[in-house]
């Protein structure tokens, strides 16, 4: 048996999971996320922000005293849009491995993209039909067109949540001028997947993690629904509509009051639920799944593998 820890710097937040591998199993023993926002003051420059490296740091010390309390045999970490597109990025990998002696690999979209669908297909039966996942992310968003055994079709666009909200959100609420800009700007960037679309027709839309955990809360608590115990997550296209409406009428304290909504969500999920939105209006999606595993699970996938063989 091997004690392995997954991290994954995300744009918006790190992830932290500690796992007991052995020839059978994955004994999850630790799960915490922290809210990190590396992007924030620098992702639409091309930097990592001064008090965001700081926010970086403090957090990866605080993984790697858990780590080493906790006895970890080997540690795995990668970093995602943020830090690949950011002129400080490799420097800020180097200056964590000093701190921390944490070894953080810069992936690819392509295969942050693979991750996420591993992480997908962990979670959920895809089926025989193609469906598109979607994991919108701070720095980046994937898209990928896939069924239960393969990959159709996928990709990375480095529009994320934290771009698009430096881009299109500066009113709050949301303006619908704002609101029609984002729109016509995702029709000129998301050519390659309109035409994905049309080859594969994909009428499910998987989302993973993130804001979709924040939906799917949402909608459970304002139906009466208990959340089930899968990694599944309830949510539907008509629960959506009536969340999105929510969102975007309101500004940044009313969307907090919002039952199920927290604080780590409460700004970006207003670009978010406005590209779901667009995306079910664009592609006449008729239904919506939520899986809860995304990247750092389908990194855990590759790395049980790896250790096992």
């Amino acid at each position: 048996m091997k004690r392995v820890a997954v991290i994954d710097l995300g744009t918006n937040t790190f992830h932290l999971l500690v796992v007991d591998v052995d020839n059978k199993k994955l004994q999850i023993l630790h799960k915490e996320k922290q809210s990190v926002k590396i992007g924030e003051g620098g992702i639409s420059q091309g930097v990592i922000a001064p008090p965001a490296q700081k926010r970086a740091l403090d957090t990866l010390h605080g993984f790697r005293q858990k780590i080493s309390d906790m006895g970890v045999d080997q540690v795995f970490a990668t970093a995602t849009s943020a830090f690949r597109n950011a002129a400080n990025g490799k420097e800020l990998v180097l200056k964590i491995f000093e701190e921390t002696g944490i070894e953080v690999r810069i992936i690819d979209g392509k295969t942050e993209a693979q991750y996420i669908f591993q992480g997908v297909r962990q979670a959920l039966d895809i089926g025989t039909a193609d469906s598109l996942i979607l994991d919108i992310g701070g720095g980046s968003i994937e898209f990928i067109i896939a069924n239960n055994s393969a990959i159709r079709w996928m990709e990375s666009f480095e529009i994320g949540a934290q771009r698009l909200m430096d881009q299109f959100h500066h009113q709050d609420p949301i303006s619908r001028f704002e609101i029609e800009r984002l729109e016509s700007y995702l029709d000129q960037r998301l050519g390659p997947l309109q035409k994905a679309m049309e080859r594969f027709k994909p009428k499910t839309l998987i989302g993973s993690s993130g804001t979709f955990d924040t939906l799917s809360q949402i909608y459970c608590l304002s139906n009466g629904i208990s959340k089930p115990t899968s990694p599944e997550q309830p949510l539907t296209p008509e629960g959506f509509k009536l969340i999105h409406n929510e969102i975007i009428h309101k500004n940044r304290s009313e969307r907090l009051a919002i039952p199920g909504m927290i604080e780590m969500r409460a700004d970006m999920i207003v670009v978010a639920t406005s590209l779901i939105d667009y995306l079910l209006k664009r592609f006449q999606i008729t239904q919506i799944r939520v899986s809860s595993y995304a990247l750092k699970e389908g990194m855990l996938f590759e790395v049980s593998n790896t250790i096992r063989q």
